[in-house]
């Protein structure tokens, strides 16, 4: 039994030593190697050979250890390969289905600007297609993770953002637009014997609202991504979404509110009756001019006629004045209560717009629903979209020297020149408004003008703040004060750097029709949180040498007010932005005193100034501590001058770390 046991003892000791001599020969002690006849031969061992057997074990273990490690990684290397290989195939299939999506777009827009609804709803489908199978690729699982990656993974997850969004805004944007597509037709606004037909809009107002909405949501998604650390390849169409969204997102928010409203504000829930502003920008007032042409507008289910008219001059002054905001009494004085001429000191329309309620419902008794300010500049838009129109049984005075046939080219010049040249008599100039007034109210409901061409018309004159509107329905108003037409200096959309340079005459009569100006912001390096601006306005006074001779007294003032005739005085007012500070005020380089206001935690600067014909003279006013979220904004008093021409390019100081 015992010997039985040794023999298999020996025997599996053997075949134990032959399989370690079979794994690697080199690593078998050399006094254990085995003679021709596949028997163990034993050897001698001394000190010496233990300590070469010792070594040769270690060196054969690190070989091995190394053998492995280097297959491993040569396994991390072909699946890593693997992964690069897929991203590339997928970073290629995203690409390429976007190149498609812009290769289909212009044939969409086409087709939708064409009214070719059963094209464009093609066109849609097909980008749809190849919005998806980009989605497809950048929602990858392996695409996915890569963009968890720390460093280079951010590439990946803005890349799925931007599909994502693409994905949103066809789905959640284009799709519900294009269903109610056919409603939407603004051709369908065109007024049929004088009334519009605002069903339409009305039934299509949730579509927009809710595609408005979704691109207003994709937008602030997008902008949450910083584009530092991004490659130029997907930094680059991160900025053009962005910024076509924000195109879009502007269109459909004004879509959308205008929607909302106008149904409702035209009188499809009862009859409103509307102050119309005429306002007279040869005598600047900050929201424009001076309102001196009235009239109310009736609305009812579509229909518009003209109730009223009258003229600010036949209100009077108000004593006791009208309530005011006790703020800007301060800051405007108490004039804003006591003429109609002078509600609109302030830039704030909405303050402006209740004084001016107030004033013609206590002389007229009529019920006013809302109050609508525009400029001659606003009726030159108008005849722009509907061709000339005639202006009838004009007095054998005004019809010799003033235009029977009022066009875009002549509109301006005709209501804000010619009238004081061809007539002193202020009853005469009264009457050429309100008959301007008419035929142009007619025009607005006859139906001879394109609508698509009438809405261009407007939609200048908003972009330009010669339109604006407000209402006394709360629900109305609270949107109204959130968009450009609602011309208010407080809420939503003044919020971050935004400032205001409004101007307000100090003559007494007509001479800001030869007033020119330009209006510059500038960025100063501060090296700290807060940014710092200097606000530069520069005036000239372009009137004739002899503009004191020259000039009818309705134009020049004739020295009332304590300017000298052929002299322009204006007050330039400067709104910097909320909770910001207004440091100093210079006048052509020379620091001079200014009035000092705040106006809804926005800082206020007044400076007067006096020009000679001839004349120029720059005001800069210095704002700091501005904290600056966003790109600066500037609105100016609109004028007789194209607000491109008036507001130039902000300048950024190149400020070094």
């Amino acid at each position: 039994m015992t010997s039985s046991r040794m023999k298999f003892s020996m025997e599996a000791h053997e075949k134990k030593l032959a399989s370690w001599a079979d794994a690697d020969r080199d690593i078998v002690p050399a006094d254990r190697r085995r003679n021709p006849q596949g028997q163990v031969r034993e050897l001698p061992v001394s000190t010496s050979s233990r300590a070469r057997r010792t070594a040769r074990s270690a060196k054969g273990g690190a070989r091995l250890f190394l053998l492995r490690i280097t297959a491993t990684f040569a396994g991390l290397l072909v699946l890593a390969a693997a992964v690069g290989g897929w991203l590339f195939y997928r970073a290629m299939d995203i690409r390429g289905e976007l190149a498609s999506v812009n290769n289909v777009l212009p044939e969409f827009e086409k087709k939708l600007l064409a009214h070719d609804e059963a094209a464009a709803r093609s066109a849609l489908t097909d980008i749809q297609a190849h919005i998806q199978r980009a989605r497809s690729s950048a929602t990858d699982p392996i695409w996915k993770a890569a963009g968890a990656v720390p460093g280079i993974g951010k590439n990946f997850s803005t890349v799925s953002e931007l599909v994502l969004s693409a994905d949103d805004v066809v789905v959640g944007a284009a799709q519900p637009l294009l269903s109610v597509y056919g409603a939407l037709d603004w051709r369908a606004l065109k007024p049929v014997r004088g009334k519009f037909d605002l069903e339409p809009l009305r039934a299509s107002s949730p579509s927009i609202v809710a595609a408005a909405n979704t691109v207003d949501l994709t937008y602030q998604r997008l902008s949450s991504i910083e584009s530092a650390g991004l490659l130029p390849e997907v930094a680059q169409p991160l900025a053009t979404a962005k910024s076509s969204l924000s195109s879009v997102r502007q269109s459909l928010n004004l879509a959308a509110d205008a929607s909302a409203l106008l149904p409702k504000m035209m009188g499809t829930d009862g009859a409103r009756h509307y102050l119309v502003l005429i306002q007279n920008n040869a005598e600047v007032r900050a929201t424009g001019g001076l309102p001196g042409a009235l009239a109310v507008l009736r609305i009812e289910n579509g229909t518009m006629s003209l109730d009223a008219q009258s003229s600010g001059a036949a209100l009077g002054k108000f004593s006791p004045a009208v309530e005011v905001d006790p703020a800007q009494t301060a800051i405007y004085s108490k004039r804003l209560g006591s003429y109609i001429s002078d509600v609109n000191l302030t830039p704030d329309f909405p303050t402006a717009a209740k004084a001016a309620k107030a004033m013609w419902e206590t002389r007229h008794g009529t019920q006013i629903d809302g109050v609508i300010a525009l400029d001659p500049i606003v009726l030159s838009h108008i005849l722009k979209a509907s061709g000339p129109i005639a202006i009838p049984d004009l007095s054998p005075e005004l019809g010799k020297r003033l235009p029977g046939i009022l066009t875009e080219g002549n509109v301006v010049k005709a209501l804000l020149s010619d009238i004081y040249s061809a007539t002193q008599s202020n009853e005469l100039q009264d009457a050429y408004f309100a008959s301007v007034s008419k035929e142009v109210f007619s025009l607005l409901g006859s139906g001879k003008i394109s609508p698509d061409q009438l809405l261009g018309a407007l939609t200048t004159s908003v972009e330009e703040h010669r339109l604006l509107v407000w209402s006394t329905k709360k629900e109305e108003q609270d949107v109204l004060e959130g968009t450009l037409v609602g011309g208010a200096v407080s809420g939503p959309t003044v919020g971050g750097a935004s400032f205001g340079v409004y101007f307000n005459d100090g003559t007494g009569a007509k001479m800001d029709y030869y007033l020119r100006k330009t209006v510059r912001l500038e960025s100063v390096c501060t090296g700290s949180d807060y940014a710092e601006y200097r606000v530069k306005v520069t005036m000239t006074n372009t009137a004739g040498e002899d503009a004191a001779s020259a000039l009818p007294v309705a134009v020049t003032g004739d020295g009332r007010f304590g300017t000298p005739r052929g002299t322009i005085q204006t007050n330039v007012t400067v709104y910097g932005p909320a909770l910001s500070h207004l440091d100093a005020a210079l006048q052509d380089n020379t620091k001079v005193s200014f009035g000092s206001y705040v106006h809804y935690d926005r800082p206020v600067g007044i400076v007067a100034t006096r020009l000679e014909p001839g004349q120029t003279s720059e005001i800069e006013m210095t704002f700091v501590k501005v904290v600056q979220h966003a790109e600066p904004e500037v609105v100016v008093t609109p004028t007789l001058q194209d607000v491109k021409e008036v507001l130039l390019p902000t300048v950024r100081a190149s400020c070094s770390d």
